[in-house]
């Protein structure tokens, strides 16, 4: 992650708030330079950690990969990371007892035959949507699982464990990540922010 010339970082004030903000940065020179933001964002009902568990309401706190971009609506113009679009029969996968844990699979039967616990992906919430690399090299049973930055219900909302934005920021966000800089996403309190930026 020493590579990446992109990062998002998400800040709350507490631990256990769900209103949060994200700024993007990029590297030049080595430094990492304030780009746009900060933008209004959730996340966890129940806040952050460090110890995420399934099924816990918190968001994850550390420095993580963003993998690709995916949605429910056709791959948007200008979006340069890979984009796999969701289809009726995409799910995720959140059972701890599953060898697919954290896993995004394709069912064309009835997942409850296969799965405990799943996350359908052709929800409106994941219109756009990042998948954040946390809990996935290789998944660890019951760590937490489906952890996306995606479309968020309005300002008052949470999530599960995911950061959520307003469309727009997350499509300013898509158009501006790239591959080639290897973008990653650090998340936490404003008193635990990288000293770098």
């Amino acid at each position: 992650m020493e590579q990446a010339e992109q990062m998002l970082v998400v800040t709350v004030q507490k631990a256990q708030q769900r209103a949060a903000s994200v700024t993007a940065y990029a590297k030049k020179a080595g430094e990492w330079i304030p780009i746009f933001g900060p933008l209004p964002a959730v996340i966890g009902k129940n806040g952050v950690t460090m110890n995420k568990m399934e099924g816990d309401r918190k968001t994850p706190m550390g420095l993580y990969p963003i993998r690709y971009a995916f949605g429910t609506a056709v791959k948007p113009h200008g979006v340069h990371l890979p984009y796999r679009m969701v289809t009726r029969q995409d799910y995720w996968i959140d059972d701890p007892a599953s060898p697919d844990y954290n896993r995004w699979v394709t069912c064309y039967s009835q997942p409850k035959k296969y799965w405990n616990s799943f996350e359908k992906l052709s929800v409106s919430a994941y219109k756009y949507a990042l998948i954040i690399g946390y809990n996935d090299d290789p998944p660890i049973a019951g760590a937490g699982s489906a952890i996306f930055l995606h479309v968020w219900r309005g300002p008052a909302s949470y999530t599960a464990g995911c950061v959520a934005l307003a469309e727009a920021d997350v499509l300013r966000i898509l158009r501006w990540l790239h591959p080639e800089n290897k973008p990653v996403i650090w998340i936490g309190t404003i008193q635990g922010a990288p000293d770098s930026i």
